[in-house]
């Protein structure tokens, strides 16, 4: 059971990588019609997202082949997504149209990420510490 959860939370991760990027992308490239669907997005909230993305395609990679750098990877998205959310509320306390879908999904994805970032720790990190000092 230990060895199993870090490769499930591997995939889904992958999943949630690959989802966030087809629709990041799909907004920032005008794919597929989805930025109109979108209503009124934040640019830069969207294109950090496709940023994480891509951070989180390799944080999986990280986490199914237990990297040491795998969750100083899933911190370092975490700043990246806690500069994006920060933006996002000076954007909207400077009068910018937003949807409060976009504040809701960057909540949610605050939290998927320090629950990620969690598992990476607790199941990479801390071992090899543990290790370390012995």
């Amino acid at each position: 059971m230990k060895n199993i959860l870090p490769k499930i939370a591997a995939v889904v991760l992958t999943m949630f990588a690959l989802l966030t990027i087809f629709m990041s992308g799909s907004v920032i490239f005008d794919l597929f019609g989805i930025r109109a669907k979108e209503g009124n997005y934040v640019l830069f909230v969207v294109v950090l997202n496709f940023i994480c993305g891509f951070l989180y395609l390799i944080a999986a990679f990280g986490l199914f082949t237990k990297k040491i750098w795998t969750t100083q990877l899933l911190i370092a998205s975490l700043g990246v997504l806690l500069v994006s959310f920060l933006g996002l509320l000076w954007h909207i306390e400077s009068g910018g149209i937003y949807e409060m879908g976009t504040v809701k999904a960057m909540l949610f994805r605050i939290s998927v990420t320090i629950l990620f970032a969690g598992i990476s720790w607790y199941y990479i990190s801390r071992n090899n510490k543990s290790s370390a000092a012995r």
